[in-house]
């Protein structure tokens, strides 16, 4: 391949179809060929608009010189890493993810995503925790969390996100990581920071780490400790990045938006640019855990507005590539019993992190998840891919007693 080439990454490819991404300039084009293009180009506008347009984070070529991305490009080749929380373009991985987001047009929707709280062990007591350490000390087992995984892609997950607790204190981690299969899903971890060492890093890269996520509720320390409930947890925030970034791996900095932080966006924005990372992901506060009385400590419309004149702002420049997680679900909707699921560290299998109704145990053993996804998608409460259920009045209503 010669430098200065420019590419066609592979969406979707059939012999009277396909569409791909040409990157140029830092930004995609989706273009559609074959004869029937001008036809299905049409049905499937809003899935390729998601592409269309957008920053990415790097192209995977032969003259890619940037160390961070050479042990991606031995193993998918010449590809585009479009997203920390999206497989490579195109891979065997994205693929699959591809085909399932054709049967969720359909109707026939697959768990894309499955977060697994391998323990509920964690040095934070975050004011916003969705799933709150209840000093029972419950944990998965690695036996338990590997059967969890199989199940998960057999039921179509491409995306499988290790979190907690603090998943970086559980032992077995690398060989959990190292169990995700690359050809059918990609391995990520979410992490407060604290215990990403130098060391640990790079066994997490060794091991077969796709992506790791550092979250973050404020570029100042004081006020992110306090949302941390720990001193200290800043600093561990910040020197886990580093390492992270130093041994090679993809790094994201998810930042949970609320009414307390929706003024400091620029300088969140700064701080992730300062340290070279390579997505930054934001998300709306949700009223769930230790949160889930705080109905009213959530985004007005008006702070709506504010987050997206900043997206706007911010999504050409030079800096990390922004996912903007309300302005996703507004336009698509709730994606919890659609396209994600989460496992607890007591085995519940849930729609969401956020919602805290179980719907079957990853204990009860083989098709667990499949059982338990099938009893969500029979919910009518979420076939609607209206906004965040935690968020709705008339879902909380009905639904309360579960909560508890």
């Amino acid at each position: 391949m010669i430098s200065g080439v420019e590419m066609k990454y592979s969406i979707y490819k059939n012999p009277v179809f396909r569409a791909d991404i040409e990157p140029s300039a830092g930004k995609t084009k989706v273009t559609a060929g074959r004869i029937l293009s001008p036809f299905l180009k049409k049905a499937i506008i809003s899935e390729t608009a998601f592409f269309d347009d957008q920053k990415y984070i790097s192209e995977l070529r032969e003259d890619t010189v940037d160390p961070v991305f050479a042990g991606y490009y031995r193993r998918y080749k010449s590809a585009l890493i479009y997203s920390t929380w999206m497989p490579p373009i195109p891979s065997p991985a994205f693929q699959r993810m591809v085909k399932g987001r054709m049967k969720s047009a359909l109707g026939k929707y697959h768990p894309e995503q499955v977060t697994i709280s391998i323990t509920e062990e964690c040095p934070n007591r975050c004011l916003h925790c969705a799933l709150p350490n209840k000093n029972n000390h419950s944990k998965l087992t690695v036996a338990e969390t590997k059967d969890a995984i199989d199940q998960a892609i057999c039921a179509g997950a491409t995306n499988i996100i290790f979190d907690g607790g603090e998943p970086l204190g559980y032992a077995g981690l690398e060989d959990l990581i190292s169990f995700v299969d690359p050809k059918k899903a990609i391995a990520c971890l979410f992490t407060s920071g604290v215990g990403l060492t130098e060391e640990k890093a790079r066994l997490l890269k060794e091991a077969g780490l796709y992506s790791v996520s550092v979250s973050l509720d404020s570029p100042f320390e004081e006020k992110h400790d306090y949302m941390r409930g720990v001193f200290g947890v800043f600093k561990h925030a910040a020197a886990g990045i580093k390492n992270a970034l130093a041994a090679g791996l993809l790094v994201n900095i998810y930042v949970v938006l609320a009414p307390h932080n929706i003024n400091d966006l620029d300088a969140v924005y700064g701080f992730a640019e300062s340290l070279g990372v390579h997505e930054l992901s934001f998300y709306e506060i949700v009223p769930t855990g230790r949160w889930i009385d705080n109905t009213s400590e959530i985004l007005t419309p008006e702070q709506h507005d504010t987050f997206r004149q900043f997206v706007e702002k911010h999504r050409s420049d030079a800096g990390p590539k922004l996912f903007s997680g309300p302005l996703v679900i507004q336009k698509f909707g709730c994606m919890a019993g659609r396209q994600w699921m989460h496992i607890t560290p007591e085995g519940n299998i849930l729609p969401c992190s956020c919602v805290p109704i179980p719907y079957g145990s990853i204990k009860t053993g083989r098709n667990a998840v499949k059982r338990a996804w099938k009893k969500i998608r029979a919910d009518p409460a979420y076939s609607k891919g209206a906004d965040c259920l935690m968020r709705n009045p008339e879902f909380r209503e009905k639904y309360g007693e579960q909560f508890k």
